[in-house]
């Protein structure tokens, strides 16, 4: 392993670790000193399925590398289970330092298209599986008086995308809850943040590309490896980041980014109050230069990787 000590002693859950970033960010974790669970239901994109190799084939990984981790198959997507992975933290290493809420899955669909259970799905595992993990090792955090959350959005809700409004709504949703548990748990020296990763990853490989400009879009997206992301998540963990809170981070290739958060950006008054009319005649008008328009990620992140 590595000689540096930046997480000794600490022991961080990642879920969805079994590939992509989140198998970089375990094996990121692990040479930086941590002890770690990874979690991987073995599931296809779309939550099909439990394969248990995946997850064992990345501790075996860390393991040779002469770190410690052990293996967990529990879903995010229940409470139950969802405590079942902070246990296994707490049954193998005796503490939980840091958990990565990583894991997700895709169903897309244009939003006329999409069914209950496509909304449902994706929805349980990126925002009901964040906050039944952050929920889960709260307790112990607020105990020990520290900890650090990091999750993973998306600019596809932080900015929009085409065909993912289930995927869109929960990362949107993953922002806002990260602020409240930053906010709630600042007393107890807990942090909380998020990452929006750019990685071409086997969830990013299932996103359609019609037309030749998602096509190329597509081929930018083949430079990105998921390893990129991991050094982010592991300075979010240590003891070095312990003033960084409430933030939404990207990375992309080389670049990591500070994302805004919303904020007025004009307002108008009229002090005899508002009337339909003089919404329509004063105040739209006055505020439409200032309006956003239907930016999709890629309109916004338009330059090739760098």
């Amino acid at each position: 392993m590595s000689n540096s000590n930046l997480l000794d002693g600490k022991a961080v859950v990642v879920t969805g670790a079994g590939g992509g970033i989140g198998r970089d960010i375990a094996l990121a974790m692990a040479a930086r000193g941590a002890r770690v669970v990874v979690n991987d239901i073995g599931a296809s994109l779309s939550g099909e399925g439990n394969d248990a190799g995946p997850a064992q084939q990345v501790v075996e990984a860390i393991r040779a590398a002469g770190g410690e981790a052990v293996a967990s198959t529990d879903s995010v997507s229940e409470a139950a289970s969802a405590n079942a992975v902070i246990q296994t933290a707490l049954d193998h290493f005796g503490r939980i330092d840091g958990v990565v809420n990583n894991a997700g899955i895709l169903r897309d669909r244009f939003f006329h298209k999409m069914s209950v259970d496509e909304w449902d799905a994706v929805l349980r595992v990126h925002l009901y599986g964040a906050f039944y993990m952050s929920r889960a090792a709260a307790p112990h955090f607020k105990a020990q008086d520290g900890g650090a959350f990091v999750h993973m959005t998306s600019t596809s809700g932080l900015i929009g995308n085409l065909g993912q409004a289930n995927y869109s709504a929960a990362k949107l949703g993953v922002a806002a809850l990260s602020k409240s548990i930053a906010l709630d748990m600042q007393r107890f020296n807990v942090r909380s943040n998020c990452i929006a990763p750019f990685a071409w990853s086997r969830m990013t490989g299932s996103v359609p590309a019609d037309s030749e400009e998602e096509k190329q879009r597509v081929e930018r997206f083949k430079q990105m490896t998921p390893a990129k992301i991991a050094p982010l998540a592991v300075a979010l963990v240590g003891d070095a980041t312990a003033d960084v809170s409430g933030q939404i981070f990207a990375v992309r290739n080389n670049e990591i980014f500070l994302i805004s958060q919303p904020r007025p950006v004009r307002s108008v008054h009229n002090s005899d109050g508002w009337t339909p009319e003089t919404v329509l005649s004063q105040a739209l008008p006055a505020l439409r230069a200032s309006f956003h328009h239907l930016d999709k990620s890629a309109d916004v992140f338009c330059w090739d990787p760098i």
